[in-house]
């Protein structure tokens, strides 16, 4: 924990209460106020948690007054354009950039994990076809508890380490075979042959019958929407994950929780939404339709995947992924896919109308994503488990952060209680 340099000071009913003050390597001063119940028998009130730090934490840092995202330090644009996704999950994880020998070391053991369990087929078989592959992927990874007991003992650093490469290598795959099971074809295998991006396209792409080529473009295209989507900081996922682990629950119920927790449309399900409002748009002349319902105060409609609730500026992982958006338009057209082009159309007209500029309300890394996974040929039920698999490197961070952090304790947020004060049962032939 930093050093408190500094005090505020609380005052209520006439009494004054102290609160150390701690100023982080980059960000706002925090105020910490856990005995401020012990001393004054007040709880502050935060709904959505917006104004508190609930961790100590030195993984990511957003500004979102500058649209600026750091992972260990390094700017995201920087660790997309020259990394390489396996190489940003082992900054994440160990907080250091890996040297040649780490790197292979690590490669080897995640592509080394790739496969799962024989018997975990068989749990697939359970679901409907029909399932939301998130409702599979929540299911499956909840219980790979079941199947691997021998990384959930959350004391042991060894098991820890297990677990977290088990979950990098293996989300991939479980989403994959979500993806095939909701289409009626069969389970394809990982290849260790291919980088992490490329088996995964394999895995959801390749069928028996033949064999499947995986363009580089749309390998590179993939690998950097799981590198922008690897950690966030604290949000609602993330944090889920924590809270959940920190009543000692085991890592694969943590990471499905925050699979659960990423599915809203408000988190996790954003590019699937964005896609949804372009297909409901559905032809390029009517776009100005619905940009004059954006900009009409009285209707709720807003477009999606424009803005975002942390940058205030505009998000650093578009710019990237609108590089990426274009080399894939490119490679695989949008002449027969009008979703695709009302999404350029879109762009353009917004881009270009002050009332978006003036509001910075540019398009997202939900808006170009959405594109990409569109004109890769992946339905929209697959946006948001590409995303959990994206994110689980982080969620696994943020949990083995917390587990040895020394502070550790249980979450247990409080309550504005606003609810009928005591009152005495009454039989119910009396009421």
């Amino acid at each position: 924990m930093v050093e408190s340099t500094k005090s505020a000071t609380l005052t209520i009913d006439g009494k004054s209460y102290d609160l150390p003050i701690y100023s982080p390597t980059a960000g706002p001063d925090v105020i910490d106020i856990r005995k401020l119940y012990a001393q004054s028998g007040m709880f502050t009130f935060d709904p959505g948690f917006t104004s508190t730090a609930s961790c100590e934490s030195d993984i990511t840092f957003i500004d979102g007054a500058k649209g600026e995202l750091l992972h260990r330090g390094y700017p995201i644009d920087q660790l997309a354009e020259k990394s390489h996704y396996l190489e940003v999950c082992y900054l994440l994880l160990y907080g250091e950039l890996p040297t040649a020998p780490e790197m292979e070391d690590f490669e080897s053991r995640v592509t080394n994990h790739t496969m799962v369990h024989e018997q975990m087929h068989n749990f697939f078989r359970g679901f409907r076809r029909d399932a939301h592959p998130m409702a599979t992927l929540v299911g499956v990874v909840g219980a790979m508890s079941a199947f691997y007991h021998d990384s959930t003992d959350i004391n042991d650093l060894m098991q820890r380490e297990i677990a977290s490469v088990r979950m990098i290598a293996k989300l991939p795959t479980i989403a994959a075979m979500a993806y095939k099971y909701s289409i009626g074809q069969p389970f394809v295998y990982p290849r260790n042959d291919l980088d992490y991006a490329s088996n995964f396209l394999h895995m959801c792409f390749a069928v028996p019958a033949e064999s499947y080529e995986v363009n580089p473009i749309l390998a590179r295209a993939m690998d950097r929407i799981f590198t922008l989507h690897a950690d966030h900081e604290q949000n609602a996922s993330t944090s889920t994950v924590r809270l959940a682990g920190s009543s000692g629950a085991n890592p694969f119920a943590c990471v499905a929780a925050g699979i659960a927790c990423l599915w809203g449309p408000a988190h996790g399900g954003a590019n699937q939404a964005c896609l949804e409002m372009l297909q409901e748009i559905g032809t390029v002349d009517r776009i100005p339709e619905f940009i004059a319902r954006a900009k009409d105060k009285n209707d709720p409609f807003r477009l999606m995947g424009f803005g975002h609730r942390v940058y205030k500026n505009f998000d650093p992982r578009a710019t990237v992924m609108k590089k990426s958006a274009d080399e894939v338009l490119e490679l695989l057209g949008v002449e027969n896919n009008p979703t695709l082009q009302v999404a350029k159309e879109l762009e353009r007209q917004a881009l270009n109308d002050p009332y978006f500029t003036e509001k910075k309300l540019f398009p997202n890394v939900d808006f170009y994503s959405g594109i990409i996974l569109e004109a890769m040929g992946f339905p929209t039920s697959m946006f948001t488990p590409i995303f959990a698999l994206s994110r689980t490197v982080g969620w696994i961070s943020q949990w083995k952060e917390m587990i040895g952090d020394s502070q550790l304790k249980i979450g247990r947020p409080r309550q504005l209680y606003t609810g009928a004060t005591r009152r005495d049962y009454t039989d119910v032939e009396t009421r």
